[in-house]
C-alpha cells in the first residue's frame, strides 16, 4: 500500500513538472503588426535587397481649370397664369395652345354688358354733384351756405368722379392682355364660359431668357459667386452658355443642397423647358497631370494617391486630388509639376524602396537629365554595376 501512494507521488510530480516546463522558456507571445508597420518594415528590409523592377514615364503638369460640375435641368424663367379681374362671360379668346404673343396682345375678351350704361350712369351723377358743389361755392359768397354743406357737396363730387374711374377700368378689365412676350402652353376658358375675377385664362411661358437650374453640394457652395461663366451641355448634345445670376442661402433640410440658377439667351427659342443638362462651372486654374485611374493607390487613411520615383530612384506617395475626368484618363493635382510616375509593379513596391525603372518610349521630347548620371538615369545603380536603362521621356498631358 505504501508503495502505492509512492507511485502516485511521483506521477503527480513529473505533470507538476511538465505543466511548469512550458512556461520556462516561453517566447514573448508574437503580436500581428498593423498595415503601416508591415509597409514600413517592407521598406526597411527593401533598402537592402535588390532594386526591383518597374516602367516609369515623366509627365509634366499642364494649366487644366478646375470646375463644378451639377446636374441639373432647364426651365423657363417666368410661367404666368394670365387671369381675369372681373367677372362675365368669356365672348373672344384669339390664342390657342402653342400661339406666339407679343406683349400687350389680346387673349381673352369678356362681354362689356351694362358696364357702359353703368358708366353713362355714374358720369351723369357727376356732372349732377359738379353743378351741386360749384353752387354751394357761390352760395356761400353771398354768405347763405355753411361750410359743413360745402364739405358735403364736396365730397358728392368726389365719391361721383370715383365711381366714373371705376366704372371705365371695369370695361378696360374685360380685354385680357399678355403681361409679357411669349407662348401659350395651356388655355383655361373657351368662349361662352363664365368666368369670375381670379379665374385663369391662358398660362403664358417666357422662354427667353431660359434657366438652367440645379443644386450644389455643401463642399462646393462657397466657391460659386454670381456673375460666373457657366456652361450647360444638354442630354441632347447641345451646348449653351450663361451666367449664374443666383446660390441659394438656404440649404433643403432633405438633401443639404443649394439652389442655383444660370441664365442663358433663347433668342430663337429652340430651348424648352425640362431638358437635363450638366453645368459646368469654372472656379480656378490649376497645374494637372493627366494619368490612368488605373495607377491610385489608397493609404492607410483611405486617401487616394499614386507612387513617383525621385532623384535617388526611390519610391515616393504622394496624395492626389481629382481636379476632373476624360474618356481615356483623370486629372489630378497633389504631383511635382515634373514628376516620374510609376505605370507598372507600383503595386509591388513600397514609399522609400529602391527601384530599377524602364522608362517608356513615346516619341516626345526627353526629359532634362544629368549628364554626369547618362549610364544610370536618376543616378541609382544595381548590384553588381551599372544598369542599363532608356533615358526618361517626358510626356506633356494634353488638356
Amino acid at each position: 500500500m505504501r508503495g502505492t501512494y509512492i507511485t502516485a507521488g511521483v506521477i503527480a510530480l513529473l505533470l507538476v513538472l511538465w505543466l511548469l516546463s512550458g512556461q520556462i522558456g516561453k517566447d514573448e507571445q508574437t503580436e500581428h503588426p498593423t498595415l503601416a508597420e508591415a509597409q514600413r518594415e517592407r521598406g526597411a528590409e527593401a533598402q537592402d535587397s535588390a532594386p526591383a523592377q518597374v516602367r516609369a514615364r515623366v509627365v509634366q503638369a499642364v494649366p487644366q481649370v478646375r470646375e463644378v460640375v451639377l446636374r441639373g435641368r432647364t426651365e423657363n424663367k417666368r410661367t404666368v397664369e394670365v387671369k381675369a379681374e372681373t367677372a362675365g362671360r368669356v365672348i373672344e379668346r384669339p390664342v390657342d395652345r402653342g400661339s406666339e404673343v407679343a406683349a400687350g396682345d389680346l387673349l381673352c375678351r369678356i362681354a362689356i354688358e351694362d358696364r357702359e350704361a353703368q358708366l353713362a350712369e355714374a358720369r351723369a351723377a357727376l356732372e349732377q354733384a359738379r353743378i351741386e358743389y360749384e353752387g354751394s361755392l357761390r352760395l356761400k359768397q353771398q354768405g347763405f351756405q355753411s361750410e359743413t354743406a360745402i364739405a358735403q357737396a364736396k365730397a358728392r363730387l368726389a365719391a361721383a368722379e370715383a365711381a366714373v374711374a371705376s366704372g371705365e377700368l371695369d370695361i378696360e378689365r374685360t380685354t385680357v392682355r399678355a403681361p409679357f412676350a411669349g407662348v401659350v402652353e395651356d388655355v383655361q376658358l373657351e368662349v361662352g364660359d363664365y368666368v369670375s375675377p381670379g379665374g385663369t385664362c391662358v398660362t403664358l411661358v417666357d422662354r427667353d431668357p431660359m434657366l438652367l437650374v440645379g443644386r450644389v453640394s455643401q463642399q462646393d457652395v462657397a466657391k460659386l459667386k454670381p456673375g460666373m461663366g457657366a456652361t450647360g451641355r444638354l442630354v441632347d448634345g447641345r451646348t449653351v452658355t450663361g451666367t449664374l445670376t443666383f446660390v441659394g442661402h438656404q440649404n433643403d433640410p432633405a438633401t443639404r443642397t443649394y439652389a442655383i440658377e444660370v441664365e442663358v439667351d433663347n433668342p430663337d427659342n429652340s430651348l424648352r423647358s425640362g431638358i437635363t443638362a450638366a453645368i459646368h462651372v469654372p472656379v480656378d486654374e490649376v497645374l494637372a497631370h493627366k494619368i490612368s485611374p488605373a495607377l491610385f493607390a489608397l493609404d492607410d487613411e483611405g486617401r487616394i494617391g499614386v507612387r513617383t520615383i525621385d532623384d535617388s530612384r526611390r519610391v515616393r506617395y504622394h496624395h492626389v486630388e481629382i481636379v476632373r475626368d476624360d474618356v481615356d484618363g483623370v486629372w489630378v493635382t497633389g504631383l511635382p509639376e515634373v514628376a516620374t510616375l510609376i505605370t507598372v509593379g507600383q503595386e509591388y513596391v513600397v514609399e522609400g524602396q529602391r527601384v530599377q525603372p524602364s522608362f517608356e518610349s513615346t516619341g516626345e521630347l526627353p526629359a532634362k537629365v544629368d549628364d554626369s548620371r547618362q549610364s544610370t538615369p536618376s543616378g541609382a545603380t544595381g548590384r553588381g554595376g551599372s544598369v542599363r536603362a532608356e533615358p526618361p521621356v517626358a510626356v506633356v498631358a494634353k488638356p
